[in-house]
């Protein structure tokens, strides 16, 4: 793991353990990426609960309860998608909150409305979440990089506010 988001991790894993929390993540186009990153750091089964990775909108829908309404209408890479993502996260198991990144990683899949690097977030409980789409340059792989740890880094940041 690079140092970034090593040192990413750790400060997440202080602040979670500090107010007793565990973290769930749901995860599409990461595949997992934030899950691993965060249990690359030993003692993580304290804070971290479970990851769904809800690569196709029937999962999404069945183990994240997810509607196919909401997919339908808005797209899978959409705002009020990855809202849905953390509440079903968090409710769906033991966490306290969670993070969820569903996007475009490329190469293809990609529109004019959404091009390939368009990843939307969400971070937050069953009540309250914040959410960011960006636009991240580059191959499959440097996209999912670059959402692995723009999902970490918003993990902390939810939990300053």
């Amino acid at each position: 793991m690079d140092a970034e988001r090593l040192a990413s991790v750790q400060a997440l894993a202080e602040m979670l353990t500090a107010r007793n929390l565990r973290v769930v993540t749901a995860e599409s186009c990461t595949g997992g990426g934030i899950a691993s990153a965060l249990t690359d750091v030993a003692g993580s089964s304290s804070w971290f609960e479970c990851g769904f990775v809800t690569y196709s909108n029937e999962a999404k829908s069945r183990y994240l309860d997810v509607s196919p309404l909401v997919i339908e209408e808005f797209g899978a890479v959409s705002e009020q998608t990855v809202r849905e993502m953390v509440a079903g996260a968090v409710n769906n198991s033991l966490g306290d909150l969670a993070v969820a990144v569903s996007g475009i990683a490329g190469p293809g899949g990609g529109s004019l409305e959404k091009p390939v690097g368009t990843v939307w977030f969400a971070w937050g409980n069953e009540d309250q979440q914040i959410t960011e789409c960006c636009h991240f340059d580059g191959d499959r792989e440097s996209v999912r990089e670059q959402a692995v740890l723009h999902g970490i880094r918003g993990l902390c940041r939810w939990l300053c506010c």
